[in-house]
Formats: structure tokens, C-alpha cells, sequence
């Protein structure tokens, strides 16, 4: 088994292995892999007569391992590109064409899903030494920061810890779709201008960087009536930007998280921060809010969040809506007794 990181360094050497089997379910790291390859394992002029793409509901395994069988025309190698194989039906019959695949074939199969790692050919793949065996498996919601940074990092930008925990807030963890939204923001900053801030998502997104779900969580760690209050507001006048779900869901999180702090027994930034899965940066916002609200009081406000995660989807709630559900939740987590 193989890292992304791996295979992509040996492709950008021109190191191309027989056999390339992508499986997993966070298609990124299988697009980006393939996209490499469809576009630098030939030169131009030979990707006409050397490189093929098959899609695994319009083929069979005979076809693929027939194309595969195939010498070059015109290049060194050919390329075989089969997409949706997960589509493929009775796929592990490609293990016979595993046991011995033809040296000048690069074969590439894109399975997005779970593989069954029982299988004979899995069990084959892993036998064959020039095979890449990739697992794309989704990022952990608290991963994206991170990910975010080096995703610019390596492009030449930076930004903001803030900044890059908002756009995982609003964006999700579909990589696709971020790397999308980073593509874009680095086309709009200015010349010369190499970092992405919180005023530019706001403008080009569209998630303010006042009235956003962290700036919340920030306003009710600080006990901060006046700005929780304008926040939650803004987010009842704008329910579709900040469903309750959303809300509910992220000050969850965020007071187990102030939770945990109670109960660490080393203090130290790096070993708090690795506990809770947050940046660095964030820590000492998690440790001024647990000064503020004792272990007892945070048991009491996830008691709220579930109870109002109920109501907001009508159990032990007949009229009132979610805005003014967000208001009454607020309250009480602000006036706690």
C-alpha cells in the first residue's frame, strides 16, 4: 500500500509502475493521480494512438485486460485508463491479468468505494511489486485545516488558521469542492498579494467573517452577550446560511472540546492541542473558555444542545421556529445557573 504522497513523487520523477489500483472514498486523491498520469506518462503526439479510457459501466474485463495486452504504437508505453470501475462487473477476474501484467502497459484503475481487501485480487495486487495499491480514504473533518494550508503552501500562498477552519466549516470535507474554492480565491487576490484572509473569502464566498459560526462559538466562550447575541440574530435573519443543524452541530463539538480541557493532564500547548485535533492557535481560546464555564456548567450546556437539537426538528416543539429557537438556546446557555 501506497501514500498519495508517494505515488505522486515517483510520478513526478517519471517512475510509471505497471499497475496503478486506486480505490477509497474520497475521489481527489484518485483524480489527482489519474489527471498526472492521462496527462504526463506520453507525449502529446502519442496519447491518440497509446492512451485509452474506459468507463466501468460501458465495458468488461475482458476489454480492459484485451487493451491492456496491447503494445504501443507509438511511445514507450500505453496508457490504459479504466474510470467507475467500481461499475465493473465481475472485477476481480482481472487478477489473471495481475499475476503477470505486460511491462509496457500502464494500467490504472479508479475504483471509488470500498474494495474488499479479501479478495484474490487485492491479494494478488499486493504481491506485485510493480504495482501502486492506494487507499483514498476522506479526511477527517478536523484534518481540512490543515490540509487547506499545505494545499496552498505547496502552491505558493498562505493562509490564516481562522480563515482555513471557517472555509472547512462552510465548505465541508469534500476535497473537490475546496480545492475548487482555493483555485478561485488564489485567482482574485491581487498581484503579489500571496495570502488568503478572511476579508477575501468574505467577499468571494460569501461567509461573512463576523457573522459566522466561529466568531459564535467565540462570542459564547468569552461570554460575550452583546455579539452572541447580534450573531445569532444575523444567523435567524439568515436561515439558509446558518441552518440550526449546522450551529448545533459545531457548539457541540466545541464544548466537548472545552470539556476535555477540564480533564487533560498535561497542560502544555502542543499536547492540548493534539487532544482536541485543533491548530495550535486555537488553543488558548479552548483553555480562556474553560476558565470561564466549570466542568459542571458545560455538562449542563450540552444538555441544552440536545435538547434543542430535538426541538428543532419538532420533537417537544409545535410553532416555534428555528430563529427563535436559536434566540431561547442562546439564552440559556449565556444564563446558565
Amino acid at each position: 500500500m501506497m501514500t498519495f504522497e508517494q505515488i505522486m513523487t515517483e510520478l513526478k520523477k517519471e517512475r510509471y509502475r505497471s499497475v496503478y489500483f486506486l480505490m477509497g472514498e474520497e475521489p481527489y486523491f484518485i483524480d489527482m493521480i489519474t489527471e498526472h498520469i492521462a496527462e504526463n506518462a506520453l507525449p502529446e503526439q502519442g496519447k491518440a494512438f497509446d492512451q485509452m479510457i474506459l468507463y466501468g459501466k460501458d465495458t468488461n474485463v475482458y476489454a480492459v485486460r484485451d487493451s491492456a495486452l496491447r503494445f504501443p504504437m507509438m511511445s514507450k508505453h500505453q496508457v490504459v485508463i479504466v474510470k467507475e470501475a467500481q461499475n465493473l462487473k465481475d472485477i476481480n477476474k482481472l487478477q489473471f491479468y495481475m499475476e503477470k501484467p505486460l511491462q509496457s502497459t500502464i494500467l490504472v484503475i479508479c475504483y471509488k468505494g470500498k474494495f474488499d481487501k479479501r479478495s484474490s485480487l487485492y491479494k494478488n495486487l499486493d504481491k506485485l511489486k510493480d504495482a501502486a495499491v492506494f487507499d483514498s480514504k476522506k479526511l477527517y473533518d478536523n484534518k481540512v485545516p490543515d490540509w487547506i494550508t499545505g494545499y496552498l503552501t505547496e502552491r505558493g500562498y498562505a493562509i490564516a488558521p481562522a480563515a482555513a477552519n471557517l472555509l472547512t466549516e462552510y465548505l465541508g470535507s469534500e476535497l473537490s469542492k475546496v480545492a475548487n474554492e482555493l483555485n478561485k480565491l488564489m485567482i482574485t487576490l491581487p498581484v503579489n498579494e500571496k495570502k488568503i484572509t478572511l476579508e477575501l473569502i468574505e467577499k468571494n464566498i460569501g461567509i461573512s467573517k463576523d457573522y459566522n459560526v466561529f466568531e459564535f462559538q467565540n462570542a459564547l466562550g468569552e461570554k460575550n452577550v452583546l455579539k452572541a447575541n447580534r450573531i445569532i440574530n444575523y444567523f435567524a435573519n439568515n436561515p439558509n446560511s446558518n441552518p440550526m443543524v449546522m450551529v448545533i452541530s459545531s457548539l457541540y463539538s466545541y464544548f466537548v472540546k472545552i470539556l476535555t480541557c477540564h480533564y487533560l493532564p498535561d497542560r502544555s500547548q502542543s499536547a492540548v492541542a493534539s487532544a482536541l485535533k485543533v491548530n495550535p492557535f486555537f488553543v488558548k481560546d479552548y483553555e480562556a473558555a474553560a476558565r470561564k464555564y466549570p466542568a459542571s456548567k458545560i455538562i449542563q450546556i450540552i444538555s441544552i444542545l440536545r435538547e434543542y437539537d430535538l426541538k428543532s426538528k419538532g420533537i417537544g416543539n409545535s410553532s416555534a421556529s428555528h430563529g427563535d429557537l436559536m434566540r431561547e438556546m442562546t439564552f440559556k446557555i449565556l444564563h446558565i445557573n
